[in-house]
């Protein structure tokens, strides 16, 4: 009983860190993963491991910011430090944003026709319609909810795993007694990983929606008791309840991860297959290795992750312009008050379902939105680093001794990662 109570709550509790999470398992995320264990079978699996701390403690310090200041990363970094670099940000997180919000709708109207049959194009217009609609025209607080539950589309990368026949001893022992190389290829990997793990698209988001779930328990506080006291009206229990919310949500990001590199390296990597450029791709190489209901259980994957994370991707560009532009912004705000804001995702969204009519191919769209993320991450986990132990920004919320020793590891590491892959792709080219 007491098992189940603390369940419950814990259902509850999740919000935009479980969603956040989640939203790191996109189409484009499932790509890379399914390369990672087609290529390097279960060597990679140790990645899972090491991602979540950092994960975590990121996008942790990103809900903090959201709720204790009632502003989203742009706002704080234009009042507080400098708008050159904040618009350079800015205008790259969309270009890297819509290109994702390309690839990724392609890779779900791939998806449906592989499930369905019916053609590709009724696909990609009917779902850039429909996600249109749902993020424009539903109510947060129905909106939010409907993304809580397709969080759960991606469990089916976990069943898919155990319907595969695994050597978990092997599983273990890659995960916590890896092996190491320092070729190029492994190498190149990791960064890639990284870059889908630690995402700047995910520190706007969660930032901004902390926000949009304080305003929504202040309605519910104003209709319950009549009487309302602002956005800042959160307790040290509503901060703890977003930790935990986010603790979870990376935890469950990176078991997909983990679940993904399994079944791909059991299955791909064990009959030859060591190249993977789609989502897509890799359920259709899972189709005769693995069974049709694996193959079924890992494109409707695909379709669901799609859902939640192309509203995510454009709702955080349209955050982080608004912003910075002082535009009226938020998911709760009716269309006509927010023109601005819902402007950028409709573009975004358009545009990105667009390129799928040219010629670049989905692997080539990720290999550039993967550098331009890669130029992003490191400035803006600085502002992170500076904004969340700024005392007159955050007040006592500042970071702990662990958050600091964490982030700032990971700050390193990333820009480590992105003048690596910089130096990587300017060799390939040659």
């Amino acid at each position: 009983m007491k098992l189940s109570k603390k369940l419950r709550r814990i259902l509850k509790i999740l919000g935009p860190g479980f969603i956040t999470g989640a939203a790191d398992d996109d189409p484009s995320g499932i790509a890379s993963y399914s390369q990672t264990g087609a290529q390097f079978g279960y060597g990679q699996l140790w990645t899972a491991l090491f991602s979540f701390p950092f994960m975590a403690i990121v996008q942790e310090m990103c809900g903090r910011i959201g709720m204790v200041t009632g502003e989203g990363l742009s706002g704080i970094i234009k009042k507080h430090y400098s708008k050159k670099i904040l618009y350079a940000v800015v205008t790259l997180l969309l270009i890297a944003n819509t290109i994702n919000i390309g690839a990724d709708l392609g890779a779900m109207a791939s998806a449906a026709e592989l499930m369905v049959g019916i053609p590709y194009i009724f696909w990609l217009l009917g779902l850039t319609a429909l996600i249109l609609i749902l993020e424009v025209f539903v109510s947060y607080k129905n909106y939010a909810r409907l993304l809580k539950y397709l969080c759960f589309s991606l469990v089916a990368y976990v069943i898919t795993a155990f319907i595969v026949k695994q050597d978990w001893t092997k599983v273990l022992h890659e995960t916590f007694i890896p092996s190491f190389s320092f070729s190029r290829d492994y190498l190149m990997n990791i960064v890639a990983i990284l870059g889908t793990t630690i995402s700047p698209y995910m520190f706007f988001w969660q930032a901004n929606e902390e926000i949009e779930e304080e305003q929504e328990r202040e309605r519910k506080r104003i209709i319950q008791t009549g009487r309302g006291k602002g956005i800042l009206n959160f307790t040290d229990g509503d901060v703890r309840d977003m930790r935990l919310d986010t603790i979870v949500g990376m935890l469950f990001s990176n078991l997909v991860m983990f679940f993904i590199i399994v079944t791909a390296a059991s299955t791909l990597k064990a009959h030859g297959i060591t190249q993977v450029e789609t989502a897509t791709q890799a359920a259709q190489a899972l189709r005769p290795l693995a069974g049709n209901f694996a193959f079924l259980l890992f494109a409707f994957g695909i379709l669901g992750t799609g859902l939640l994370v192309v509203p995510i991707l454009a709702g955080s560009a349209a955050y982080a312009v608004s912003e910075a532009f002082s535009w009226n912004a938020g998911l709760d705000k009716k269309f006509l008050k927010a023109l601005g804001f819902y402007g950028v995702i409709i573009a975004a969204t358009i545009i990105g379902a667009t390129i799928n009519f040219s010629t670049i191919k989905p692997f080539t769209m990720l290999y550039y939105s993967a550098i331009i993320n890669g130029i992003v991450a490191p400035p803006l986990l600085v502002f992170i680093m500076l904004i969340s132990n700024n005392k007159k920004i955050m007040g006592k919320y500042v970071n702990g001794g662990l958050s600091n020793i964490m982030g700032w590891m990971i700050t390193v590491i990333m820009a480590i990662a992105s003048i690596a892959l910089l130096i990587i792709l300017a060799y390939t080219v040659r």
